[in-house]
């Protein structure tokens, strides 16, 4: 059963649902992490709720289903990063950026330019990426991402 507390019961989830990610490359079903920390799945689609609420996870309509675990994507996506033989998706060209910066790895960032549709290989060492001319631009400013997470 959950914490008395919520907020140590959700970063018992949170902590669940990225270590899951960074072992697997995949976002874990609801199923897994319940059994994982020992609750119930209703208790982690609360918790869910909760953790959504502090943007620290993006929800389908389910409520059950991670779309994001903020950098990592749920779906597959254009931006894929390599981290010691393991490939895991990005929400976007900066949260490419996140992963290798969460794991404090080198690895390499594959995605394409939007305007060529060229294909982009960035090879990031764990003090950043090499030396390039590419620019990243973003057409909604950071602080409204969230307003529609999934077309930013």
């Amino acid at each position: 059963m959950p914490d008395d507390h919520p907020l140590d019961f959700d970063t018992r989830v949170k902590v669940a649902v990225y270590r899951e990610i960074a072992q697997s490359g995949s976002i874990p079903w609801i199923e897994a992490v319940a059994a994982k920390i020992g609750a119930t799945s209703a208790a982690i689609k609360d918790s869910y709720a909760r953790l959504r609420a502090k943007r620290l996870l993006f929800l389908e309509a389910d409520g059950v289903t991670i779309r994001m675990a903020p950098p990592f994507s749920g779906v597959p996506t254009q931006h894929r990063v390599t981290v010691d033989g393991m490939e895991y998706y990005a929400n976007c060209a900066w949260d490419a950026l996140g992963i290798l910066a969460a794991f404090h790895r080198p690895g390499v960032v594959h995605s394409r330019c939007e305007q060529s549709l060229e294909p982009l290989r960035l090879e990031v060492g764990v003090s950043g990426p090499e030396p390039s001319r590419w620019l990243f631009h973003c057409l909604v400013p950071a602080a409204r991402w969230w307003d529609d997470l999934v077309f930013t």
